[in-house]
Formats: C-alpha cells, sequence, structure tokens
C-alpha cells in the first residue's frame, strides 16, 4: 500500500471513530506503527489530525464521541485484558455499579461467574452480559434510552440512584487526566455517571492508554474521587502516558496495569514501587480484596501474564 493510500484509510478511521491507537491503526493498514506513526506525524502537519497518547483524534482540543459499533472495534485486546484484571476487584457477595461503555461491558461478562453478586446499572448491554447468570442479580435504573451506547440516561436514571449505597462503582469514558479526571463527551452521561460515583464508596475507572492525556468536555469523576484506575501497558515509546499516570499516581490514585508481557515497558512510574499508605480519607475505605490476577510491582505473582498491578499510592 502506497503512503498516499495508508494515510488516507488513517485519515477515514479517525474521522469515523473520533479516535484511534497506533495499534489499531497498524493492525488495519498492516504495517508497522513505526510507519503509522510517521503517518501520522505527516497528517497532524497538514491540521487534519492529532497526535495523542499512542493514538489520533480528530483535530481540536476536544475529542468527540464515538458510537458502540466504532468503540466496540477499537482496542479490544486491551479492553480484554483490563476486563480480566478488573474482575478480580470483585468479591463474592458484593454490591456494585457499572456504569455505560464497552470496557465495562467486557467487565460485566466476567461478573457472571461472581456468586451472590448484586450489579447495579444503567447500561443494557451490561444487562445482557449478565441476563443469564444465575446467581447475579441485576438492577436497572430508569431513564431514557441513549440508542448510541445503550444506556439509560435523564432524570429517572439520577433519580433511581438515590438513596442507593454500594461497595464499589466501575466506570469508563471518553477521557483521563490527572487534571480533570475522567470526562465524556455526552452531558447526559457525564450526569448519570456522577450519579454513580455519589453511590459507591470506592470509583474504579477502567481506561486502555488511548484515553490517557485525552480531555473530553463534560467531566464526571475528579481526580481526587478516583480510587483505583485500571489500565493497559503503555507504548514503549509513549513518555506523555507515562507522565500521565506518574501524575495521577501523585495524586494518590492506585494504578493497575494489565497485560504485562514481564519486560520493563509496563512501569510507568518506577519511582513510586515503595509500600505507601492509602491515600485520602475516601480511597483509606477498605478496599474490599486484593487483586487475584496480580501483585504490587516487582513481584512474581501466579499467573502474572495476565497482568501486573503498580500499586501506586500517595505518600
Amino acid at each position: 500500500m502506497f503512503a498516499a493510500e495508508r494515510r488516507q484509510l488513517i485519515l477515514e478511521m479517525v474521522r469515523a471513530n473520533g479516535a484511534v491507537s497506533l495499534r489499531e491503526l497498524a493492525r488495519v493498514v498492516q504495517t508497522s506503527e513505526v510507519t503509522v506513526r510517521r503517518d501520522v506525524r505527516a497528517l497532524e502537519a497538514e491540521g487534519l489530525l492529532d497526535r495523542r497518547h499512542g493514538g489520533a483524534v480528530l483535530p481540536g482540543g476536544f475529542t468527540r464521541e464515538s458510537g458502540f459499533p466504532q468503540k466496540s472495534h477499537l482496542a479490544t485486546a486491551e479492553k480484554t485484558a483490563i476486563a480480566d484484571l478488573a474482575a478480580g476487584l470483585v468479591e463474592e457477595g458484593e454490591a456494585i455499579v457499572v456504569g455505560a461503555g464497552t470496557t465495562t461491558q467486557e467487565l460485566a461478562r466476567r461478573l457472571a461467574r461472581v456468586p451472590g453478586l448484586t450489579v447495579v446499572t444503567n447500561s443494557l448491554l451490561v444487562a445482557q452480559a449478565l441476563a443469564h447468570a444465575n446467581r447475579v442479580e441485576v438492577v436497572m435504573t430508569g431513564g431514557t434510552l441513549r440508542g448510541s451506547n445503550y444506556a439509560l440516561v435523564g432524570s429517572g436514571a439520577e433519580q433511581s440512584l438515590q438513596g442507593l449505597r454500594v461497595s464499589k462503582a466501575f466506570l469508563s469514558g471518553s477521557g483521563l487526566t490527572a487534571e480533570r479526571g475522567l470526562s465524556t463527551s455526552n452531558m447526559l452521561s457525564a450526569s448519570v455517571d456522577r450519579a454513580l460515583v455519589q453511590a459507591a464508596a470506592e470509583v474504579v475507572v477502567l481506561a486502555d492508554h488511548t484515553k490517557l492525556g485525552t480531555d473530553t468536555m463534560f467531566q464526571t469523576v475528579p481526580t481526587d474521587l478516583i480510587t483505583r484506575l485500571v489500565t493497559d501497558e503503555p507504548l514503549a515509546h509513549d513518555d506523555r502516558a507515562a507522565t500521565e499516570l506518574q501524575a495521577l499516581a501523585d495524586q494518590g490514585v492506585q494504578i493497575a496495569v494489565a497485560g504485562g508481557s514481564g519486560n520493563q515497558r509496563g512501569e510507568p512510574v518506577p519511582a513510586a514501587r515503595q509500600q505507601r499508605g492509602l491515600p485520602g480519607p475516601r480511597r483509606g475505605q477498605a478496599p474490599g480484596g486484593a487483586l487475584r490476577t496480580a501483585s504490587v510491582l516487582g513481584e512474581q505473582p501466579a499467573g502474572a501474564e495476565r497482568g501486573r498491578v503498580a500499586d501506586l499510592r500517595r505518600r
């Protein structure tokens, strides 16, 4: 494939999806990430797209939200690894809330095996994934259906969450920065996500590396309310993603890195390997169980190929 053809295909993918990782671009155009990175730089120089943390986005300060059909085909391996790791945070008999999104849908598929679990959700996709789990009780919010992501939003959804108290909230979004926390491109979705956060003692954010450093219009969870981030291993050359993870860790967010390959690429915050006290009063509550698929970065847990954790806590 000639360079002009590659770049046109890259541009069409970004326009269709809003944001695409270098890994995904390289897979689709059937070339190396090094070549794709050169193409992305050339397109950025023409003002046709912007480079962001191991990927490309539409030009401008804020990325737009992609629809479910596009999102479901992006970073699928990363979402699977993140869901595998996040499922280890859930204990038998817990009550949790799970927000809308393709990554949380992957998480829900794994939660079907947790006995005695109660899941409150505004996502039709999450509910569908748990529909045939005999040992899991699913509670859906009210609200108005938002077809682009199969989620219930609006005042009905928010009112149904009033007075609710659960142990953990699992949320994803369109972007995550240390400065603003988790954000999304839709006002109604952001409002429901904030209501989900208010119902939970701990907040776990699921975000693949393409969302690190991406800022979108509506804040859903400020950084000081995020207990833990479950993400995938950043690209080796992606210094900006490593910087973002360090900044999140410095603010007390515990970082869990999924999909470690045993090398040193997934050590975004080497200075934070030391054991530290639990940060902040909200995060200082009992975590409800250790990760079963990984351990503190630097140790060698059984099944370490499933994921590794950098438990990065505030001094």
